[in-house]
């Protein structure tokens, strides 16, 4: 018999490293290399960048936009950090000079981001402004106070009265677009590429982008709301989470049965057929017949007289004469999760009320301690989504104020908004109806759910205080766990939240545009009751 020999020497397992870990640093160092690659790119296409900065690192990338970290030395000898924004050669040039306006005119002061260069080199325009150094929320939001967010609350709706007293709709509110130095209590609303004017607008060049939205005359390259990558034929348009979309397109109004918008909760009843937003082709479900819709292999249908009828209205199937009929135009821009319901319903008159939507569901992500919120792959979902909360009657009485017809499979009630907050934050326990949200245990720490969000617009700093995301079911089920977790709680003020923060919440989830509380308004409410008020 032969026998293996032996081996004497000592193994460190600390040798090898865990292939998770390997394929991390993996990532991370192609990642470096990537950023590398651009920063020389970068200095390639504008050479008069390198001249003034040395650019340190690359900190964020977005559909239309890459953001540099970098440094430079100025006139008393002080090296400061400046936050270079790389604008995609593709974007046209009046969205260019809307957005430099729009940072030229209301930035620097009342929470929004100002501009202090700009440099262009053909057909690259690089926008250089203020770094400020900040914290993801996703990273922060298990371990803010309540004050902590009242005054966030508070510093976001005083940006927005600002810009708005300009006529400017951000279209893009999010945590990722309002910067938080948690340190030095900073605040700054950054990003207005998505921006749209209303009609007495005081920013020049967003009356040219709104009157060529209208019709008044198509920008040569596709403009920000207008760019976006076809669907297939046959299926539903899906957009990843923090991925902003830019397209002008119109969807049946029916709508599916809502899911719960937390991805903890399950749903309880089938979802009927869904109707396809990119190309308002009727997905068929089994035991219904399909139907013909223009895709590549049909011929188009003829035209029908507009006083034609069909029998489809208020029903979840869309008629050959409906797919005839020219497609509704309205803006879509925004990021996914953040948009408001006449958004989401294509409602072509749009106003700055879109941002005090996403301003209040900043506010319901923060009061519940889940970020984000709201997760869906289309609008039809995202709308039902809302109906969860808000509940569906309400949401189609308030469609119809818009000029809207909702059609729901089954009516949902709408949710107490305190309850919600403290079921989730896991200070109540869970409610006896399976069609409520599924809050998480009670020994779990607010925030447990991180679902990460697009890159930000300038690089977080390090991480400090990081929350504990380890699985509940790897934790000591214990009394004096749940007890301490409470009483962190109870001290950064979440025992004492006031009827105010919901009763705001409320009004700025407003189903309903034209009644839906403005920035000013909301400033005057009496959350805010001792916090240094501005005037208007």
């Amino acid at each position: 018999m032969e026998v293996a020999p032996t081996c004497n020497e000592i193994i460190n397992p600390e040798e090898f490293p865990k292939p998770e870990k390997a394929n991390r640093r993996s990532k991370a160092s192609s990642g470096k290399r990537d950023a590398e690659a651009d920063i020389e790119l970068l200095y390639k296409a504008v050479p008069q960048i390198g001249k003034v900065f040395h650019i340190i690192d690359k900190i964020g990338e977005g559909t239309f936009s890459s953001v540099y970290l970098g440094e430079a030395q100025m006139l008393d000898g002080t090296r400061q950090k400046f936050a270079l924004k790389h604008l995609i050669p593709t974007s046209h040039p009046t969205r260019i000079a809307a957005e430099l306006q729009c940072l030229t005119v209301t930035g620097g002061r009342e929470n929004v981001m100002g501009v202090t260069y700009c440099f262009r080199k053909e057909d690259h325009v690089v926008i250089v402004m203020p770094y400020l150094e900040h914290r993801a929320i996703v990273d922060i939001i298990c371990s803010l106070s309540f004050e902590e967010v009242r005054l966030y609350i508070y510093n976001l709706l005083k940006a927005l009265r600002h810009v708005h007293q300009f006529g400017i709709i951000h279209r893009d509110i999010k945590p990722n677009n309002f910067l938080y130095n948690r340190k030095t209590n900073e605040y700054a609303l950054v990003d207005f590429g998505l921006a749209q004017g209303t009609a007495d607008t005081q920013i020049d060049l967003l009356k040219v982008c709104r009157s060529s939205l209208r019709g008044g005359g198509a920008p040569a390259t596709p403009s920000p709301t207008q760019r976006t990558k076809p669907a297939p034929t046959g299926s539903a348009r899906s957009t990843e989470p923090g991925q902003r979309t830019k397209q002008s397109s119109t969807t049946n109004t029916a709508a599916p049965n809502p899911p719960n918008p937390h991805p903890t909760a399950s749903t309880s009843a089938p979802l009927p057929s869904p109707v396809d937003p990119a190309n308002r082709r009727y997905v068929a479900g089994r035991g219904t017949a399909p139907l013909r819709s223009q895709g590549a292999n049909h011929k188009p249908l003829r035209a029908v007289p507009p006083s034609a009828t069909c029998s489809c209205f208020q029903t979840d199937r869309v008629c050959n004469i409906c797919l005839s009929r020219k497609q509704q135009i309205a803006p879509r821009a925004g990021t996914p999760g953040f948009r408001a319901p006449e958004v989401l319903t294509k409602c072509p008159n749009q106003g700055t009320a879109i941002d005090v939507w996403s301003a209040g569901v900043i506010l319901l992500s923060l009061l519940s301690g889940r970020y984000p919120f709201f997760k869906a792959s289309d609008d039809l979902i995202a709308l039902s989504q809302i109906m969860t909360i808000r509940g569906s009657r309400e949401t189609i009485q308030a469609a119809k104020t818009f000029g809207k017809s909702i059609v729901c499979s089954r009516e949902l009630p709408r949710q107490d908004l305190r309850v919600l907050c403290e079921t989730l934050r896991g200070r109540r326990p869970s409610p006896d109806d399976n069609n409520d949200v599924t809050p998480r245990p009670l020994n779990s720490a607010p925030g447990k759910t991180k679902i990460p969000e697009e890159n930000p617009s300038q690089c977080p700093a390090e991480q400090e205080d990081r929350c504990d995301h380890t699985p509940s079911s790897n934790r000591p089920d214990t009394g004096d766990t749940q007890m301490v977790s409470m009483e962190t709680e109870d001290e950064r003020g979440w025992d004492r939240v006031p009827d105010e923060a919901y009763e705001l919440l409320d009004r700025l989830l407003d189903l309903n545009p034209a009644t839906r509380i403005t920035a000013a308004d909301a400033l005057k409410h009496p959350l805010f009751r001792g916090l240094k008020q501005q005037s208007a």
